[in-house]
């Protein structure tokens, strides 16, 4: 039993806590599900559960009625098997491999040094923990893991017509205790592309690069309304309101890999005017300003 589990359960005896301890001791980010996935159909067939994959991958898992609820609706209950791989700069991880290590933090379960992955691991843990209890009165009952909701919904997007059974569909992807969303905004995608111009390196022109650090980061649905930095935001406005002063040519941007994280590490590579070094370091200051003001 790791450390996590023997804290936990000595404060609850809720059985998605042991769930959720597994699904975070096997590795499983965005299109590195499998073997996540394998162990939860080693986990319903225990139960004497059916189980199956489509052909993307998604876990179907279906539980018959209690007995005199055959009648009733069926629901599906669903989670996506995926999870957001993002570690602290300082922080060696490797999420195709290594575990997540929780602890609690106060009220709090989270993890070292890298996200927790409860998005959606604590979703499946309650989606599991329905299939395993005794004790809750049901309808027919399914279960659907998607995969690859992280990184491109393709799990969601492959799911064939004709494999649920259930009228009610119930997704455990929310972050409020208790609460049922009705409906949701949707998300766009939005790709540019344009034409860059290449020119000559100025003459005593010396290499710099902008390094942000210590953003705190965050999910671009449920902290986009905290005030929390982008790192890509920040480089842009540096660039507009001090590139022209400073005679910066760029030979490198970029940052982020993930459209749903608020991205904290950029990178901007540039060539500046030598006698404007003094210069540039009072205008890198402004980011602080401009943090202070977000």
């Amino acid at each position: 039993m790791s450390q996590f589990l023997t804290e936990i359960t000595r404060q609850s005896a809720n059985p998605i806590w042991p769930l959720f301890d597994k699904i975070c001791s096997i590795p499983h980010p965005s299109k590195h599900e499998q073997a996540l996935s394998d162990y939860i159909v080693s986990w319903a067939e225990a139960k004497g559960l059916a189980v199956k994959a489509d052909e993307v991958g998604n876990l179907i898992i279906k539980k018959p009625a209690t007995l005199g609820m055959e009648d009733r609706k069926g629901v599906v209950l669903q989670a996506h098997i995926d999870m957001v791989p993002q570690k602290n700069e300082d922080t060696e991880h490797d999420f195709t491999l290594d575990p997540i290590k929780p602890y609690i933090d106060g009220e709090w379960v989270t993890a070292t040094g890298t996200t927790l992955g409860a998005d959606n691991g604590i979703g499946m843990a309650s989606c599991l923990a329905v299939l395993g209890s005794d004790d809750v009165a049901h309808g027919p009952l399914e279960v659907l893991l998607t995969i690859d909701e992280e990184a491109g919904m393709t799990g969601a997007f492959g799911l064939k017509e004709g494999l649920l059974e259930g009228e009610i569909l119930l997704n455990t992807d929310s972050e409020q205790e208790g609460e049922v969303y009705m409906g949701c905004a949707g998300g766009v995608d939005a790709g540019f592309t344009f034409d860059i111009e290449r020119e000559q390196a100025a003459s005593g022109n010396v290499n710099k690069k902008l390094i942000i650090k210590g953003l705190k980061g965050g999910h671009s649905g449920c902290d986009i309304h905290t005030g929390r930095a982008n790192a890509n935001k920040l480089v842009a406005r540096f660039l507009a309101s001090h590139a022209e002063e400073l005679g910066i040519q760029l030979t490198e941007i970029r940052g982020g890999s993930l459209r749903n994280a608020i991205l904290v590490k950029p990178l901007l590579a540039f060539l500046c005017l030598s006698r404007m070094l003094l210069n540039l370091s009072v205008c890198s200051l402004y980011i602080l300003k401009w943090l202070r003001l977000s």
